[in-house]
């Protein structure tokens, strides 16, 4: 799934591929988007065949980036969201999200956000990990250092696999 949704991009804005630094722009934008995150980011790079190297700073920079964001506002944006008609069912969908997941990390505490972070399945990740450490009001520092560790620990099974088995079946 999610490597169609990344090829779709690709192909959406091929066009940016062509001028210099594109390929790179495409990949750090595709490391900031929630659900795609470092996991499509380097998806992106290794059909873009770009630099391993290149492409895992940039899409560690592009999926770290709104970590701070989301764990200082969040809590706030969700409240707001809560109170406004056209975005009620948007909160109400994230509120799930965390019911869903919370009781891995409640159980585990900061592990369990590294982890549940770090092991690139779908609805995991540095945006729905920040979102439920906010939710539970953990440690913003602790939360930062899981999500953190987290992200350097998907990182490295995403390179495997984008880079190593991906690149073989496809390229």
């Amino acid at each position: 799934m999610v490597e169609s949704i990344v090829q779709s991009i690709l192909n959406l804005f091929s066009g940016l591929s062509q001028i210099p630094f594109g390929k790179e722009i495409l990949v750090f934008c595709i490391s900031l988007m929630p659900i795609l995150e470092l996991r499509g980011g380097l998806i992106a790079a290794a059909l873009l065949d770009l630099n391993p190297v290149t492409s895992y700073l940039v899409s560690m920079v592009g999926n770290l980036l709104p970590v701070p964001f989301i764990l200082w506002f969040i809590n706030s944006i969700l409240r707001w969201m809560r109170k406004s008609k056209y975005f009620f069912k948007i909160a109400n969908w994230l509120d799930q999200k965390v019911e869903k997941h919370k009781s891995q990390i409640e159980k585990y505490g900061f592990w369990g956000l590294v982890f549940f972070v770090g092991i690139p399945l779908p609805g995991t990740g540095a945006w729905t990990g920040c979102l439920i450490a906010s939710v539970l009001n953990m440690n913003r520092r602790k939360a930062f250092v899981a999500t953190l560790l987290g992200v350097l620990m998907a990182s490295v099974i995403m390179m495997l696999l984008s880079f190593g088995l991906l690149k073989s079946i496809v390229g």
